[in-house]
């Protein structure tokens, strides 16, 4: 007797502990649910369609089985076309290929610092998304991952990435400059290929070659310096950049490709600084009017030069004034807090930049009355179009309620003891 009722109670607790594997409904998100495993992933809604401001735990509770919610569904937020803000867990380190793809509602995301790799696709066609910080975690991006995404007007790309697939921010028309790091060694295939409104890009000396119609199109850019890294520039690589009037070509190119210049009406000056003439094609400068433009190559090789096509269709061939264009670095900016402003300036004028900001303040105490202020840390660097990148300028400051800096122990200087203090207060101490 007592044996069977053993069997029975060992029977129990194997139907009670069963593996489940199907779908459900969580706090108003579909998950694929593996008990067994006990992980979960977010997918399509079963329902209709995604909108509002969605959180995406970094667990969820199943018949008593806590799962971890590790990834996000191929499609999971596809054709979503309501406003939709998303904020992801640091439980995930990937976002998934075509995850928010035609996800026109999207206007805001948040990726944490374990996000690895963002998949093809992803964001395509996000029209509705204005701006977006890529963690310093990401190392690859891939193809198409931003195509079409219409809102985008500056993207900063860390330098932790080494990988980005082709036509990864092709046709993002109203991206306005963009900073390629110098983790990357070439300018993919198509990767800015229509981005219309891009007045500004910055290709460092870690680039070795630029893809085929990677700029193409880019109706904006008046100016491009190519950097005495590069090899290679492949066909169709500028190719109707109509606004682009000078062209600084570095030391080491070899090869020009067919068509990579053709169609800029309104080039005036190009400046080649490769004392052996790179080999090029008869539509390298196709409808670019050079028989009305000046060459500008080193002295000792003008007579080669005149004898190669078609840099020999140049209307004037002149020796260059000045050494091979090494790519200038921005000045360090400074940081200044005025009037309740955070103020950037930099010596190297024209810049543009690219900071970040953020707040340790206190959120949690038990005190009957809290002192409001807050503890920011300000980073920021210069960015200019032909030129590096600046070093990274840093400030730490602290604000009272009045949004002053706050001298909080009356010594003449903010300093850690000050913050210190502040701190201590917020949490009621």
């Amino acid at each position: 007797m007592n044996k069977q009722l053993i069997i029975f109670a060992m029977m129990l607790l194997t139907m009670k502990a069963s593996a489940y594997s199907g779908n459900a409904e969580i706090g108003g998100l579909w998950y694929l649910i593996v008990t067994k495993a006990n992980e979960a992933k977010v997918i399509k809604c079963q329902n209709g369609k995604y909108s509002g401001e969605i959180v995406i735990p970094e667990t969820v509770e199943y018949e008593g089985i806590v799962c971890d919610v590790k990834a996000i569904d191929r499609e999971a937020f596809s054709g979503c076309t309501e406003p939709l803000s998303i904020a992801i867990p640091s439980s995930m380190n990937s976002i998934a290929d075509y995850t928010f793809n035609g996800c026109t509602g999207l206007t805001s995301i948040v990726i944490p610092s374990s996000v690895t790799s963002i998949g093809q696709y992803a964001f395509q066609k996000c029209t509705g998304l204005t701006t977006i910080t890529i963690p310093s975690s990401v190392t690859s991006i891939g193809s198409s991952a931003f195509q079409n995404c219409s809102g985008l007007t500056t993207i900063t790309i860390p330098s932790s990435v080494t990988s980005i697939g082709s036509a990864a921010f092709a046709y993002c028309t109203s991206m306005t400059s963009v900073t390629i790091p110098t983790s990357m060694t070439s300018v993919v295939d198509n990767l800015f290929i229509g981005c219309s409104s891009l007045t500004s890009v910055t290709i460092p000396s870690s680039v070795t070659c630029i893809g085929y119609y990677a700029f193409m199109n880019c109706i904006g850019l008046t100016s491009v310096t190519i950097p005495n890294s590069v090899t290679n520039v492949w066909g169709g690589a500028f190719s109707g950049c109509k606004a682009l009037t000078t062209v600084f070509i570095g030391s080491a190119v070899n090869s020009v490709d067919a068509k990579a210049f053709a169609n800029c009406p309104e080039l005036t000056h190009v400046y080649c600084y490769a004392e052996k003439v790179p080999s090029a094609y008869y539509d390298t400068f196709s409808g670019s009017y050079i028989d009305y433009a000046t060459l500008h190559v080193p002295t000792a090789s003008i007579e080669k030069y005149k004898k190669q096509s078609p840099w020999s269709s140049f209307r004037n061939i002149v020796g260059l004034n000045g050494s091979s264009p090494d790519t200038p670095k921005c000045a360090t900016p400074t940081i200044t807090f005025v009037d309740g402003k955070v103020m950037f300036d930099c010596e190297t004028e024209g810049v543009e930049y690219a900071y970040e900001i953020t707040n340790a303040d206190v959120k949690k105490g038990n005190a009957a009355e809290v002192a409001i202020g807050a503890t920011y840390k300000v980073s920021v660097y210069a960015m200019k179009a032909g030129y590096e990148n600046s070093d990274v300028a840093m400030l730490e400051f602290t604000l009272g309620s009045n949004s002053e800096i706050c001298d909080v122990n009356q010594d003449g200087v903010v300093d850690v003891a000050d913050i210190a203090t502040i701190i201590d207060r917020m949490a009621g101490k």
